[in-house]
């Protein structure tokens, strides 16, 4: 299953994916996270990300990315994370493989999740901030959103494995 074409929410910002990677400070880390924004129909909804590599020594990845979600008050949200789609829809299961990225290289994964409510019972969450880490164990960023993680009472989010950008940047 390709993934979904990712544009804008209305109202949103326009997608980040271009020149701007590069430009500006690189985090310590030597890598920059940030989204070109979220495709949403029918309850599902997809997050890009996008990682390039603005330091100047090689970076490694093998994994999926681990992300953190936190409400409009800045309190961390519980969700439980699946690598994959599994439980969520089907495809964006491919199994992670070793990526090392040059100066300026790009990698993208994709963040999954539905709106949906299955107990009235359970107060729906919605998600105002998100924080990406490459791995575990590695430093995280702030990534920005172009609008909620409206989870519905899931509790859960997928993450596809980290794959080469191969395309130009326009």
């Amino acid at each position: 299953m390709e993934p979904p074409q990712l544009v804008p929410r209305p109202g949103g910002p326009t997608p980040r994916d271009t020149a701007s990677d590069l430009a500006g400070e690189c985090p310590k880390s030597g890598v920059r996270i940030t989204s070109p924004g979220t495709s949403a129909a029918m309850g599902l909804r997809a997050l890009g990300l996008l990682l390039v590599n603005c330091g100047t020594k090689p970076y490694r990845l093998n994994g999926h990315p681990v992300p953190r979600l936190y409400d409009g008050d800045g309190d961390r949200i519980s969700v439980r994370v699946v690598d994959g789609a599994k439980e969520i829809t089907s495809g964006f299961d491919a199994p992670p493989r070793p990526l090392t990225l040059r100066h300026g290289e790009r990698a993208s994964a994709t963040v999954l999740w539905r709106n949906l409510v299955t107990d009235s019972t359970v107060v729906a969450t919605n998600g105002e901030r998100l924080e990406i880490a490459p791995a575990g164990g590695r430093p995280a960023q702030m990534v920005g959103l172009d609008g909620p993680i409206d989870l519905g009472n899931t509790g859960r989010i997928g993450v596809s494995a980290w794959k080469k950008k191969t395309d130009p940047a326009p």
